[in-house]
Formats: C-alpha cells, structure tokens, sequence
C-alpha cells in the first residue's frame, strides 16, 4: 500500500519529500492511515485537528488521541477549538455545513501562517463515491459529479487510490491505534445514509458498483474537461469586464447556443448563483430594468438591456467623509475637479446632510437654469443601477440638493463675484 500510495502522490504531482505537508487528522482509521503513510514514506508533515465540541467528552478524547499521536511520530500538532453549534446557528447552515467550514478556514489560516505547501486529507475511493451520491441528490452541475479530485487548489487526497476495504487491511496489519466517532453511525446525517443504507443496497444489486462508480466518474472528469473548455468559449464572448463589474449584453444571453440553460448556469455557478437563479434571470423580459438575483457575494442586475454582476459591496452605503472650509471672498478659479465643491456660503441654508436619492427628486446641474428630476440625470449621465441607489447627495437644512456627491455640484448657492465667503467641500478619498 505505501508503494502504491507513493507512485500516486508522485504522478498527480501532490508534494514530495521536500514539501511541508499538513496533514488534517481526527483520529480516526482513515486519518491515522494517513499519518503512517506520511511518516513511512518519509514525507516532511505536521497534524492539524479541530475539536468541534459536538460530542462532549468523546470531543476532548479525540484531541488528546491526536496530540499523543503527534508525539508518537514527533511532528507538530496544531489544535483548535469551536463552537461549532453557535457557528450554525448564527450562519444559518446546518451543523456539517458548519463544521465543514470552520474546518477548512482553519486548515488554510494555518497553511499561509507556516508556510506549508499544501493541506492532505485522509479521503478515500469510497468518500468520492459517496460525494458522487450527495451531490446527485443536492442538484449539481457536471462538477459536482466528478467525486473528489486528486487536488483541489491547495487541498490534496493522496489515499484516493484506496478503498475502505483496504485502509482497514492496513490498521490491522500495522496494529495502528486509533478512535472512533459514534455519530459516524448516526444516518440522520446524509453522508452516513448514503454509506449505510445506499451503498450497501448498490453493492447487493451490483457486487462490482464500486469499479464500475470508479470508472463511471473518471469518465465524467474527462467529460466535465471537454465541456468546460465548451463553456470558456461561450463565456469569453459574453462577458465584458468593466472595472469590477462584468456585463452582459441581453441580446447576447437571448442568442446564446443551446442549451442556453445549462451554459448560463455553469458561468454563473461560480458566483454563487442556483439553477433557480438562472430561471429566473431568462424569465425575464428584454425591457425588464432594475430587477437583482442576489447570491452570497455577488449581485445580478437587470438594466437597460443588459445584464450586470458585481461583488456585493459590503460597506456600499457607508456615508462618505467630506472636508468643509470656509474660505474668505470667491476663488479666483471656480473650476475644481469632481471630488470637490464650491458654495456662496450666506446662500446655504445650514445644516448640512447626506442622503440618498429618492422618486421626485429635482436637480439643477451646474451651469444650468433649469432643473429636472434627478432620475433624469442619472439616465443622461448613464448611471447603472447600482451607481445610483449607492449614489450620496449634500443636500441643504430645506433638502436642496446640493451636490450629486463626486459627480456635479447643483447651480444653487453657486460662488460668483458677489460672493464674501466660500465653502469648500471636498470628498475624502478612502
């Protein structure tokens, strides 16, 4: 098996003997396989184990097994501890969601604070086929049926070439210590039910399920790779980068080749965004404006025959910081750039404020006699969506509008030859 396990880590390129290895470790069969594995084929690696204080006392066992396991081998044992319950809780996922989460940030916090290489994880030829199962049932993309990949950015799997079957063999011939999770029973859980009850149905009807899934998801890596060149494609003559924001011509989507669906879906699924979403995205008319799908990080618009994703903002409506000062007589030169303003300060009507726009708003544009509403100037002055529900406005003690803050300053209260004092205000660059 350490053969086998060798030839594996070295074809798929996961570390060699000069990498730092960190190895996630639970105490269990699989993970303390890993660490024998390691350790005979003298691999340089360090044991990272969370205590998830599920499981009361048998948690504390678990961390106390692991750390002995560390000294055993005499190699470095980071631990941390979670409330794993109020994690779920307070993030609305449930408890392996959570946990899962929290398990992984971890690993990583702890990769770019030492330095290591890379984070190996004890899953197995079963673990892939059951994550096949669960991503079946969850609904997923072609990706989600692929199993679990050799590597996978930092996270590497090198006992993928083993089945439980043959871990077992290896604790029994090695006499490896080792604990065991009592809720690894417990089929409330899906991974569990599809171990328990699912696959050893699969194996009764089809003694050989267990190659042929092998040889089934091997297959639909080698089609996931032909497709997602497929999708490349397509997404290079949709998307347009524009600073932050990607848009997306409508027309475009209406013309995109079939299946539409399923491409707009594998385009969109890395921003966090459903089959769902991407149904209700077509259901939608070409004159449809205003209208957003939101995913966890990203926001999906529909304006003005187009499509536009950006990164949610997480301090969008965070009031600008502006500097006023008072300055005696009008300035020679009125020009200033965008970022500032100039005010006949006896004309203002005090205080000051910021707000956002609202339906009705009137705006008299510098240089202009007239006004017009402000839903107006952002249509001429082509503002998205999103430049103007996240556009600040000074407005004056009657709700004047002032200033369309960093963009035009209004005719009113304008500096002139008559002007005694000028108030200059200008916006504070983050």
């Amino acid at each position: 098996m350490l053969d086998e396990f060798n030839r594996f880590v070295a074809k798929q390129q996961l570390f060699d003997s000069n990498s730092r290895v960190l190895a996630a470790v639970s105490g269990g069969k699989d993970s303390v396989s890993l660490c024998w594995l390691l350790h005979r084929g003298g691999y340089n690696f360090s044991i990272a184990h969370c205590n998830f204080h599920l499981r009361g006392e048998e948690s504390d066992r678990d961390e106390a097994f692991v750390r002995s396991l560390a000294r055993e081998y005499g190699v470095e044992c980071h631990v941390t501890h979670f409330d794993t319950r109020g994690v779920a809780a307070a993030e609305h996922l449930s408890i392996e969601e959570a946990a899962r989460k929290l398990r992984y940030d971890y690993f990583e916090r702890l990769r770019v604070a030492h330095g290591y290489d890379c984070i190996a994880t004890a899953h197995h030829r079963d673990d892939s086929t059951e994550t096949f199962f669960l991503n079946l049932m969850r609904g997923t993309g072609i990706a989600g049926l692929h199993g679990i990949r050799p590597r996978n950015g930092y996270i590497v799997h090198p006992m993928l070439p083993f089945g439980r079957d043959q871990i077992d063999a290896l604790v029994a011939q090695e006499e490896l210590q080792y604990v065991t999770d009592s809720t690894n029973s417990d089929v409330q859980f899906r991974r569990n039910a599809v171990r328990h009850q699912l696959m050893p149905l699969l194996r009764q009807l089809s003694p050989s399920i267990d190659r042929v899934m092998q040889d089934n998801i091997a297959r639909l890596a080698e089609t996931e790779a032909v497709f997602r060149q497929a999708v490349e494609n397509e997404r290079q003559k949709l998307f347009r980068q524009d600073g932050e924001e990607i848009r997306i011509e409508w027309s475009s989507v209406q013309n995109l080749a079939e299946p539409r669906r399923t491409y707009l879906f594998e385009m969109l699924r890395p921003y966090g965004f459903s089959a769902a979403d991407v149904d209700t995205l077509l259901s939608m008319q070409a004159d449809t404006s205003g209208r957003q799908i939101l995913s966890p990080q990203y926001i999906l618009l529909k304006d003005r025959g187009q499509v536009v994703l950006r990164p949610v903002q997480e301090h969008a409506d965070e009031q600008p910081e502006l500097d006023y000062q008072l300055e005696e007589g009008c300035p020679a030169d009125c020009r200033v750039p965008r970022t500032e303003a100039l005010f006949d300060a006896d004309r203002l009507r005090f205080p000051l404020h910021l707000r956002h726009w609202r339906n009705g708003d009137r705006f008299v544009p510098f240089g202009m006699k007239g006004g017009q509403l402000l839903s107006d100037y952002f249509s001429n002055n082509k503002f998205s969506l999103f430049e103007k529900d996240s556009a600040w406005l000074l407005c004056d003690a009657d709700d004047t509008i002032l200033w369309v803050v960093g963009h035009r300053a209004s005719n009113n209260a304008r500096v002139g030859e008559a002007t005694a004092r000028t108030l200059h205000v200008r916006l504070k660059q983050a």
